[in-house]
């Protein structure tokens, strides 16, 4: 008889129940810990080739992780919610994986070339050494767009209503959105830094028109789509223009404006990284510039990290927006 059949009933029952209590994910913690204070381990054991600035920090602070993940593992056999974080415990095994393995290649072997790959050491450098211009940079852009962005989705959202419920709007803008939309803001550069009195209000502008556009697109397909049945419901009950406009078309279109509010905040990025390289004196793409100028690799690596954590923040806050209002399509796209 095997050892799975020789189990009781009742033993198999509470097996099954300490499964569903404690995810398998969640026992994947116990080895996440164990391989961050392996990293600690090779940072901190393994002399480096080069004298490195911050070894001991980022062994301290891999250490400390790891000792974390361990203890939530082991509170995580009391506590079943702390074993919900063993979702992540496969993504923090890559990880540490992933940072041995840099660290061996850059710091303690010095394969790679200098200073086009740097050590995760440098990125620590960076962070501690000159945080205050990166968040002065990050305070720039986040304002930047907020203005641009805005502005181009309030355009956009207007324009697409007007595009989708009057057929006289349309046959006028029609015409000029097809002309002038798909042409990428950047190309608007040379005009847009002449005619505006600043570069940054010049970025505003090249930030709203990029976002303007797919607004637009999609707010005026989701209102030229909405079902006539619902109109003639509400005439029916007496509604007026204003009612069918403000509470049955932009109801009803609301997630085609949100996926061209998603393709405009994309959209937005790459400008707003462009339009801070040409003139701005302070942001993301600025630091990204100087950075390149001076040939310091490390810091241009640690912005664009600091501008894709400001992206997928800026998206997931955008998600939570439209859930919160389409809270009846809730879990059909998610980020």
């Amino acid at each position: 008889m095997s050892a799975i059949a020789s189990v009781s009933p009742a033993a198999a029952e509470g097996l099954s129940a300490f499964d569903d209590a404690v995810p398998r994910p969640a026992r994947l913690l116990g080895a996440a810990g164990l391989a961050w204070l392996g990293v600690a381990a090779v940072v901190l054991v393994w002399p480096d080739a080069q004298e490195v600035a911050r070894t001991d920090l980022l062994g301290t602070l891999a250490a400390g992780l790891g000792g974390v993940l361990l203890l939530i593992w082991a509170l995580g056999w009391i506590l079943p919610v702390l074993a919900r974080v063993g979702h992540w415990a496969p993504w923090l095994c890559m990880l540490a994986v992933a940072l041995a393995g840099w660290e061996t290649v850059t710091a303690k072997l010095d394969l790679l070339p200098l200073p086009f790959f740097a050590s995760p050491q440098a990125f620590l450098e960076v962070y501690t050494d000159d945080y205050s211009r990166l968040l002065d940079c990050l305070y720039h852009s986040v304002a930047l767009l907020a203005k641009g962005y805005l502005l181009g989705a309030a355009v956009g959202f207007v324009s697409g209503v007007a595009l989708g419920w009057s057929t006289r709007i349309g046959y006028w803008v029609h015409p000029v959105l097809r002309l002038i939309g798909p042409l990428p803001a950047t190309a608007w550069i040379p005009l847009a830094f002449f005619v505006f009195p600043t570069s940054a209000s010049a970025s505003v502008f090249l930030i709203a028109l990029a976002t303007w556009f797919p607004t637009t697109v999609l707010t005026w397909s989701g209102v030229a789509s909405v079902q006539t049945a619902y109109y003639d419901v509400a005439r029916t009950l007496g509604a007026g223009q204003r009612f069918l406009v403000l509470k049955v078309a932009i109801p009803a279109a609301l997630p085609h404006v949100f996926v061209g509010l998603f393709m405009g905040l994309g959209s937005s990025f790459a400008v707003l990284v462009v339009a801070e390289m040409l003139g701005v004196k302070s942001g993301l793409g600025w630091y990204l510039q100087w950075s390149q100028g001076w040939a310091a690799y490390a810091n241009m690596y640690a912005d664009l990290f600091i501008m894709a954590l400001m992206c997928s923040t800026l998206i997931t806050l955008l998600f939570r927006l439209r859930d919160h209002l389409l809270a009846w399509q809730k879990g059909l796209v998610q980020w």
